[in-house]
Order: C-alpha cells, then structure tokens, then sequence
C-alpha cells in the first residue's frame, strides 16, 4: 500500500509531499486538477479522488480519501523507498541520486559511488572501479549480466566525471536506468541474502 507522508485533505487544492514522486524535485507545487467519485459493485466502498500534476516535471500523483476531510490514505506513484540491508554509504549514495533525479548527471555519480561502495563493503577494496566490478564477477558475487551493466553505470559516470566531449547529456530516463541497476545490485548483493538469513533465524527460533 502506497500510504503517502503528507496530512493533505481531499479538500486541500495541493498536495503537500517532500518530493515528487516523478522527477524527486524537493518541495514540488502538485496542484489539484481533476477529481472524481467511484463506489464497489455493492455500494459499500465510497471513495474520492484527486489528481495532481507537478509544475515542474508535469506527472501525475492519484490520490484518494474516504471524504473530503479526511487525509489521504493512498497516493499513485508511492515514493521511492530503499529496503533495509544495504551498506551505510551505499544507502546514502543511492538516497542522494533518487532526490536528485532531476540532476541526471549528479544522479548517475552519485549511482556509481553506490554501486563502489557495495563492492567495497564485500573486501573489494583494491584498484579502480572497473577493477572492482571485474573482480565481483570472478568471485561470483555478481552474474556475467550484471558486471556489464554495472560497467555501462561506470562509463555513463565517467563520461559526466571527466566532461566527455564526444557524449551526449544524460536524460532523467538515463538517470532513472542507472539508479534502477543500483536498486537491483544492491537487492542481489545485500537486501536478499538479509532477508534469507532473517527467515532462517526465524524459522529457527519456532523450531522448524
């Protein structure tokens, strides 16, 4: 369920959220601009909607209360949110490129140290990036499929590092490709082999 952090009413012409669900513009102006009733087939579920548009990026959050006074229980995109397990600056790198996605190329910076910091919480420590993606692979940390994606992360990072002439700027869908590669590394890597354990202890501890 996509419970929203704001205390917006149905009645209220904005919606008040920390960040765009869309482009994670701070302090976004969502403004209200279309809203409408629906009920179940057996009348038993009577809803309000709004939609809102971002003034900045132009995409629409749904959202939807039980009567215009009371908060919103559900907005549509959900804000992104990071599973727990994955390494402090890891973490923290990856939350700086979702806020900043509407600074590709800082996003997709802020993805690569990400994804270095996973490989270095594993003992991957020594040489470049590149090195370190490679060794991944070599120790099978990561699949054949993942270093080469994890290497495309690293060369769209360099191209912004090193103001490649002969590149192109990236786009928010660049940013959006590269920031989704370090969710997923980071699932792979840390998130899963968590919850895995997690369960075991549970399982463990009931005795089975």
């Amino acid at each position: 369920m996509a419970r929203p952090s704001t205390s917006t009413r149905l009645s209220d012409d904005a919606l008040n959220l920390a960040r765009c669900p869309h482009c994670s513009i701070a302090n976004p102006y969502l403004k209200s601009v279309h809203r409408f009733a629906t009920n179940n087939s057996n009348q038993t579920s009577a809803r309000s909607w709004r939609v809102y548009v971002c003034s900045k990026c132009g995409g629409a959050v749904l959202g939807w209360a039980f009567s215009d006074e009371h908060p919103l229980s559900e907005i549509f995109p959900g804000q992104e949110a990071i599973q727990e397990g994955l390494p402090a600056k890891a973490e923290s790198f990856l939350n700086q490129a979702i806020e900043c996605l509407h600074s590709p190329s800082g996003a997709i910076m802020l993805c690569a140290s990400s994804v270095d910091a996973m490989l270095k919480q594993k003992g991957l420590k020594e040489g470049s990036l590149n090195k370190r993606i490679n060794d991944a692979k070599a120790a099978g940390l990561i699949t054949d499929e993942m270093a080469l994606w994890a290497h495309d992360v690293r060369l769209d990072a360099n191209n912004e590092r090193h103001a490649d002439e002969d590149a192109a700027l990236p786009t928010e869908e660049d940013a959006k490709k590269c920031i989704d590669f370090t969710k997923a590394l980071g699932l792979f890597m840390y998130v899963l082999p968590s919850m895995v354990e997690r369960g075991r202890k549970d399982a463990q501890s009931r005795g089975t």
